[in-house]
């Protein structure tokens, strides 16, 4: 099927991507994660039905409703973008009518990703590339410092991971690389790949020690 079907198949509206692009030097344009490659990202890497996703700069909320229909998982979506907001909104009305189970389960939130308040339940943080690192950064903080706050387990997924997000991750956080999935294809570029990053025993326990 193509993206179109796919959408149709769960009663939403997401394939087409943002013209033009942001205003803001720091925020990416608008792109959904291509289902193709959501499932094989989601063969490799599973969700249990306790986890609850964020997804930052969601757009129309593709992201949260795959994973919703795949794992029964919650999830919220945080895009800056009014349109888009209210659009994810519309296709969380339209999703609902089909999966009535649905009801409660998926949020979306307009704001900015590092003034999105990080719930306790959150362990789940998704990222195609949405902004420059000074803003990951900040996010990433704040997923930190509610861990301090609400000790768990907190796994960041990256797709498509600029050399800035590696870099930062790698060297100045606790978070340790779990594993990167290739994606097809001879002539790749090397950021055609998902990786997730998972906050280490020892890094939690440095976390919360304030260390």
């Amino acid at each position: 099927m193509n993206e179109q079907q796919r959408d149709e198949q769960l009663n939403i509206r997401t394939a087409k991507s943002q013209a033009g692009f942001p205003d803001s030097l720091h925020h990416n344009r608008y792109e959904p994660t291509p289902y193709a490659l959501l499932d094989i990202l989601f063969r490799e890497y599973r969700l249990a039905h306790e986890d609850r996703l964020i997804d930052f700069g969601c757009g129309k909320g593709r992201l949260n409703f795959y994973v919703h229909h795949r794992f029964g998982a919650e999830s919220a979506g945080v895009e800056m973008d009014k349109a888009f907001y209210e659009e994810a909104l519309e296709n969380r009305a339209n999703y609902e009518k089909k999966h009535k189970h649905a009801k409660g389960k998926i949020d979306f939130c307009c704001c900015l990703a590092q003034d999105y308040n990080i719930q306790p339940k959150d362990n789940r943080f998704y990222f195609f590339n949405p902004f420059s690192v000074q803003i990951f950064m900040s996010t990433v903080n704040n997923i930190l410092k509610s861990v301090e706050v609400s000790p768990r387990a907190v796994e960041l997924i990256l797709f498509f991971p600029s050399e800035d997000y590696v870099d930062y991750l790698e060297h100045r956080t606790l978070f340790e690389q779990a594993a990167d999935i290739p994606l097809p294809g001879i002539e790749r570029d090397f950021r055609e790949r998902f990786l997730i990053y998972r906050l280490s025993q020892g890094g939690l326990e440095r976390a919360l020690n304030g260390v």
